[in-house]
C-alpha cells in the first residue's frame, strides 16, 4: 500500500465512477482499476459495490476511507513541514475573512506584512463566520478573521477589530436624524436581521435581549449592504457596523446609547495541528499590530 493507491482510492470514493476518476487523476482507466484491485486484495475485502452507473463505497470502504483521509492529511502535513524547513520564508498562507474586512482592513494588513516578508503568498477567501470556522476545522485554511460567539474546542483566538454597531432606519422614520437613541425605542419596529448562518444574527439578538425585547423579523440578509438596502426600502430597521462608502440617501444612521452595541471580530486558528513558519510569522505580525494599535488608542 502506498501514497498513490490511497489517493486513487480517495478520488474514486469521491466521484464514484472509474471513468471520471481516471480523468481527474490523469490516469488510464485500466491502471486505476488494477490499483484499486490490488488495494482490495491487500485489505482482504472489497471496498466498493459495483453499480450500473459506477461504484459506491460499501461498509468496509466507508471505514477505510475515514482512515485513508487521516493518513493523507498526515502525509501532506509531513511534506509541508519538510518543505517549510528547507524554505521557511516561502509558501502560501490561506486566510478567510468576513465581508466587512475586505474593503480596507485585510488589504492594508497584507500590504504591511509583505513589506517585511515579500516572498510569501496569500490564498484569500471571503465567507460568513460559520463557513470560515468550517474551513478551519477541515484544515482548508490556516487563519480566519471572523466572529465566533463561543469558545471552540481546539481553536484559539484574539480580538482584532471592535466594530461599533449603529441603528439604521428609513430616512422618513420617526427617529431619523437623531444623534443617538436607546435601542428599546425600536422594540416594536420590524427588524431586517441577518441570516442565521452569520455571526451577526446572534450578536444582534443578544444586544436586543439586553435592551429588553426580542426583535420582530421582517426580512433577513446575508451581508451589511443588502440589509441597509432593505432598510432603505422601508422593510424595517437594522443594526450594522459602519461601512465606508455606504449610500445614506435612503437611511439614517444613529448611534446607540444603551445597551453597548458592538461586534468583535477575532483572528482564529487551530491549536491541534501543524502551523508552518509562514503562518506563525503572519499570526505573530497580526498580534503585534493589534497590540500596537491598542497602546496607541
Amino acid at each position: 500500500m502506498d501514497f498513490q493507491q490511497l489517493k486513487y482510492f480517495q478520488t474514486l470514493a469521491d466521484v464514484e465512477n472509474f471513468t471520471r476518476a481516471s480523468v481527474k487523476l490523469d490516469l488510464s482507466q485500466p491502471a486505476l482499476s488494477r490499483s484499486i484491485s490490488r488495494l482490495e486484495e491487500e485489505i482482504g475485502v472489497p471496498l466498493f459495490e459495483r453499480k450500473s452507473h459506477g461504484v459506491e463505497l460499501n461498509r468496509f470502504g466507508k471505514i477505510f476511507l475515514q482512515h485513508a483521509n487521516q493518513a493523507l492529511v498526515e502525509i501532506n502535513a509531513a511534506k509541508q513541514e519538510i518543505n517549510d524547513l528547507t524554505n521557511p520564508l516561502n509558501g502560501t498562507i490561506s486566510l478567510a475573512f468576513i465581508q466587512t474586512l475586505g474593503s480596507s482592513f485585510v488589504p492594508e494588513l497584507i500590504s504591511a506584512f509583505r513589506k517585511e516578508v515579500p516572498t510569501l503568498n496569500f490564498q484569500l477567501y471571503q465567507h460568513t463566520t460559520s463557513k470560515i470556522l468550517g474551513q478551519l476545522a477541515s484544515t482548508e485554511i490556516d487563519i480566519g478573521f471572523c466572529s465566533p460567539q463561543e469558545p471552540i474546542e481546539n481553536f484559539s483566538s484574539i480580538p482584532i477589530v471592535r466594530d461599533e454597531l449603529f441603528l439604521i432606519v428609513p430616512i422618513n422614520h420617526r427617529l431619523a436624524g437623531r444623534k443617538e437613541v436607546n435601542l428599546s425605542e425600536v422594540a416594536n419596529d420590524p427588524f431586517v436581521l441577518f441570516k442565521p448562518e452569520t455571526a451577526m444574527h446572534d450578536v444582534i439578538r443578544e444586544i436586543c435581549h439586553k435592551a429588553g425585547f426580542h426583535p420582530k423579523k421582517s426580512f433577513e440578509g446575508l451581508e451589511e449592504r443588502t440589509v441597509a438596502g432593505l432598510v432603505g426600502a422601508k422593510f424595517g430597521v437594522a443594526l450594522i457596523p459602519f461601512i465606508p462608502g455606504l449610500n445614506k440617501k435612503k437611511i439614517s444612521m444613529i448611534r446607540i446609547k444603551n445597551p453597548q452595541s458592538e461586534r468583535v471580530i477575532r483572528m482564529v486558528w487551530r491549536t491541534n495541528g501543524y502551523m508552518s513558519p509562514a503562518v506563525v510569522r503572519f499570526k505573530t505580525f497580526v498580534e503585534k499590530t493589534m497590540q500596537l494599535s491598542e497602546s496607541e488608542g
